[in-house]
């Protein structure tokens, strides 16, 4: 390891390396490509910093004068490059190297003059680098190696054509790093396009997933919730958290909550400038800030110092997020608890997500009012203030004291002041409670009165009340039922409020705009509607009056005469008439009043055989032979070869052949289109357009 960057190590603690830092670090890599999976909180930034040394340095132990960028490193989100870059610094502060940064939200041209001063390593976000880069403002001609953090990130982000357009632009013979979290299939299509024979190391085995990390699921109510997270942080007030939610409303919301509760607590989500959480992290690092309050734009590779404490407010929605929330406690070898906030109507996903993720948690209940008060005396005989030797003013004031008061008595008012620095803890209801009803007081003893105003003037309760309480100088309190008719209103006042209500109405009981109010002798029927349209119109509406004969199933009206079943059909054919003479109903008018009157024999119209013939055992007789020079033909268009001397044998008798009777001309009569044998044929005339073939229908009448 080259003696600067061992030496940075050294001052900040580090007495042995994580299992990424060692395995990228290993002598037999050299300048390879890696590939790199690795847990999150696991060194994973010091690691490829390690790595990258001996590419730039070239063997070296100083940078030179600063120039085009020898080492590019891409981030998804602005706080993770921040933070890179903050690594990066103090790693390589005894070689001399500038490193710089270039994120969006962050002043670009400020970003264009550092890099026209020059930088060693540049560190930043993939929109803004592509846009330098597009604006000839970073030069990658004298790159030597480019790192891709939380690549799986940038990809689930949507920035794999940036990625892409940058990895193009870079010398082909540069060394790339990539570290992901998992390696999905677009990581391997694009390890394998952009990088040389890469090396694959995974340290995802080497140890359990969040070895560092203690799992607990609270149960609590549904209710319960927000004071379950509020004991939780009063439980562990002496260490700092993160609480994450799911959106940037719920964040607004638990932020202030907890605020008004006496924490200090910040807040991080996407709505926010970058300056706004620059501020909010420093405040958590600083300690300024105990709590963040924050959507998932922090669970990815935001390192707070001495974060013991991670809550999940809402439940992650998928494991990586849980995962990746987890991470950002128990880093570089210290302890951290992962607390999932578990309502009744979340139980099955927790299980669920836990058993995905492959996590044993601890079901557990939110800490009480007793433990949380416990923990604080704890506290208190734990404070180093009691071994802190004291000074000569500090004698002298306690001295003042003890002579003032007893000693019991001091104690106990350093007790109380030491509690009230925090808010009382709460009282919370079991895990399987449910929310109790609301109770319904009964309203009365009442009155009714009826005002001149209803549906059909547009009255609505909404604006009835108002005027009650202005014009009757009443209050809402002693208002109860505003039953709204078609004509007038009906309202219900409280027995004690209606002589005052008359008073101020006066002799006339006008409100106003002339809507007048009388007292009713008893109480509405509540049939008649309230509030709505009325209990007529609001149930199901009436059926359509039945225009047939009813069925069996229906019952019948009172008093109407017992209608018979119809007759089975006789065997001549004829048909039993339905109704006697008493009981039959009479007939419907209609336009043509002997439409169905049966045709006499000479009628020109009689219809074809098979519809006048009875429906006995010959009903469907079919014809010996068809009729007419059109069903000859067609007879013979069958059989050319052989053709009928004469008329074939029929057991009906047969229609006389001559000249048929004259009728009146009809269009939809299809035998007077042709004409008989031996008649003279009528002049031709060209057929209309709008004729239909075959005469079904009488032609539409059009200008001649």
């Amino acid at each position: 390891m080259i003696t600067p960057l061992s030496e940075a190590l050294a001052e900040r603690g580090f007495d042995k390396l994580t299992p990424v830092q060692n395995a990228v670090t290993a002598e037999d890599i050299g300048d390879q490509d890696l590939l790199v999976s690795a847990q999150t909180g696991s060194g994973k930034t010091v690691g490829f910093g390690m790595a990258i040394a001996p590419t730039m340095l070239g063997g070296d132990d100083r940078f030179g004068p600063a120039a085009a960028p020898l080492a590019l490193v891409v981030a998804p989100t602005r706080e993770l490059a921040f933070q890179v870059m903050r690594e990066l610094t103090w790693l390589y502060a005894k070689t001399g190297a500038i490193v710089t940064s270039c994120v969006g939200g962050m002043d670009s041209r400020q970003e264009r003059r550092a890099l026209e001063r020059g930088a060693h390593i540049v560190v930043g976000t993939p929109g803004r680098l592509r846009d330098h880069i597009e604006r000839n403002a970073l030069d990658l001609s004298e790159l030597r190696a480019v790192v891709l953090d939380e690549a799986d990130e940038m990809l689930d982000m949507g920035f794999r054509e940036d990625l892409e357009f940058m990895l193009g632009k870079a010398p082909a013979e540069r060394r790339t790093l990539m570290f992901s979290a998992t390696v999905s299939p677009m990581i391997a299509k694009l390890a394998k396009q952009y990088q040389r024979d890469a090396r694959r190391i995974s340290t995802l085995g080497s140890t359990d997933q969040h070895a560092d990390i203690s799992y607990q699921a609270l149960r609590v109510a549904a209710s319960d919730s927000e004071h379950a997270i509020f004991n939780l942080l009063r439980f562990h007030a002496d260490q700092s958290a993160i609480v994450f939610c799911n959106t940037r409303a719920a964040v607004s919301h638990l932020s202030a909550r907890l605020t008004n509760r006496g924490l200090a607590t910040v807040t991080l989500s996407g709505e926010l400038s970058q300056t706004e959480r620059t501020h909010a992290l420093q405040a958590m690092r600083d300690g300024r800030a105990r709590v963040c309050v924050a959507t998932d734009v922090a669970a990815r590779g935001i390192d707070l110092p001495n974060l013991n404490l991670v809550i999940h407010a809402d439940l992650p929605t998928n494991t990586e997020s849980l995962l990746h929330r987890s991470g950002r406690t128990g880093r570089a070898g210290r302890k951290g608890i992962s607390a999932l906030i578990v309502p009744p109507r979340a139980l099955r996903k927790a299980e669920n997500l836990l058993k995905w993720s492959k996590i044993s948690a601890e079901w557990t209940v939110a800490p009480s009012v007793e433990d949380i008060l416990q923990k604080d005396e704890e506290r208190l005989l734990a404070d180093p203030a009691w071994t802190t030797p004291l000074t000569e003013d500090e004698q002298t004031f306690a001295a003042k004291l003890l002579a003032l008061h007893a000693p019991e008595v001091v104690a106990a008012a350093y007790l109380r002041l030491y509690q009230q620095r925090n808010a009382a803890p709460e009282d919370l209801l079991p895990p399987e409670a449910k929310p109790a009803a609301r109770e319904h007081k009964a309203f009365g003893p009442s009155r009714w009165f009826a005002l001149s105003v209803g549906r059909d003037d547009k009255a609505e309760p909404r604006w009835i009340l108002p005027l009650l309480c202005r014009a009757g100088n009443l209050d809402k309190t002693a208002i109860g039922a505003i039953r709204v008719q078609d004509n007038e209103t009906h309202v219900e006042l409280t027995e004690a409020s209606a002589a005052g209500f008359m008073t101020a109405l006066g002799a006339g009981g006008v409100l106003e705009d002339g809507i007048v109010a009388r007292p009713m002798e008893t109480a509405p029927d509540r049939q008649s509607g309230g509030g709505g349209r009325p209990k007529s119109d609001s149930g199901p509406r009436p059926r359509p009056e039945y225009r047939g004969s009813a069925p069996a199933s229906r019952a019948r009206t009172e008093g109407a005469p017992e209608r018979k079943a119809p007759a089975a059909p006789r065997a001549d054919g004829e048909r039993k008439p339905r109704h006697s003479a008493a009981t039959s109903p009479a007939p419907r008018a209609t336009s043509k009043p002997d439409a169905y009157k049966p045709k006499d024999k000479a009628d020109a119209y009689k219809p074809k055989e098979k519809f006048d013939a009875p429906r006995g055992k010959d009903s469907y007789k079919p014809k010996d032979k068809p009729d007419g020079p059109r069903a000859k033909a067609k007879f013979d268009r069958y059989d050319p070869a052989v053709k009928p001397a004469g008329k074939p044998a029929s057991k009906s008798k047969p229609k006389p052949m001559g000249k048929p009777s004259a009728p009146a001309a009809d269009a939809r009569d299809s035998s007077k289109r042709f004409t008989p044998p031996g008649a003279a044929k009528p002049a031709a005339r060209k057929p209309r357009a709008t004729a239909r073939p075959g005469g079904a229908e009488p032609p539409k009448r059009g200008k001649r």
